[in-house]
């Protein structure tokens, strides 16, 4: 919420804080590890938010939040060929994601649609 706000020095100042609360939970489940990816990806700390993707992903390559974390992280790496390629995994996996009901698919539910229409934009946006 912090980083949405344009609250950049709350984001660094309470980041670590939060981090180091996720850490105590451990082990982590998908829905976890999201989280921290993001409150790594918010504090500039792309190799955590990285780690976090990689394993939702290695669990279930299809997973909604592992691939939405990723196609974040290229965006913020410039990377747009794996943009694009998480994006194109992210549209192929929604329907049978989805239908699975998992609670962090509810949790997240914004952040999914969101994800999917810019994913379905970008997509359509390509030549």
């Amino acid at each position: 919420m912090l980083a949405t706000q344009g609250k950049t020095d709350s984001v660094q100042f309470f980041a670590p804080m939060a981090l180091t609360s996720y850490q105590l939970l451990a082990p982590l489940n998908a829905d976890q590890r999201y989280d921290m990816g993001r409150i790594g990806e918010v504090a500039g700390a792309l190799p955590l938010a990285k780690a976090q993707a990689d394993s939702i992903l290695r669990e279930n390559p299809n997973h909604l939040l592992g691939l939405i974390l990723e196609a974040r992280i290229a965006l913020l790496a410039g990377d747009t060929t794996q943009l694009h390629s998480y994006e194109r995994r992210l549209i192929a996996a929604e329907k049978g994601e989805l239908a699975k009901k998992r609670a962090e698919y509810a949790r997240h539910e914004d952040d999914i649609t969101n994800a999917l229409q810019q994913a379905r934009k970008s997509m359509g946006a390509k030549p």
